[in-house]
């Protein structure tokens, strides 16, 4: 079984990440996400939205969401960490 307590602390870093960034840096984490799923796609095939939601509006997930859910989150604080260090650099300037 998948760490809930470790998807819980993504999902709290992801909500600091985000109340930290701006509209922009938002914008280019929603592009880079898309590039990424895009890839994928070419790649994989096509991920169906519907399933993907699914596992956004429960409370129960099994050990393959959860650990999709987790990964995902990874992904997520990987590219608003990132956005974020390049608005302190910017500023720093």
């Amino acid at each position: 079984m998948a760490d809930l307590s470790k998807l819980e602390e993504y999902i709290a870093l992801v909500d600091r990440l985000v109340e930290l960034a701006d509209k922009n840096e938002l914008a280019d984490c929603a592009r880079l996400l898309a590039l990424n799923i895009a890839h994928y796609e070419l790649l994989y095939g096509e991920m169906r939205l519907a399933d993907r939601l699914a596992m956004t509006g429960t409370d129960t997930l099994n050990d393959q969401q959860q650990m999709v859910v987790i990964n995902g989150m990874e992904i997520l604080r990987g590219i608003l960490v990132h956005l974020l260090q390049g608005l302190d650099k910017r500023s720093a300037h």
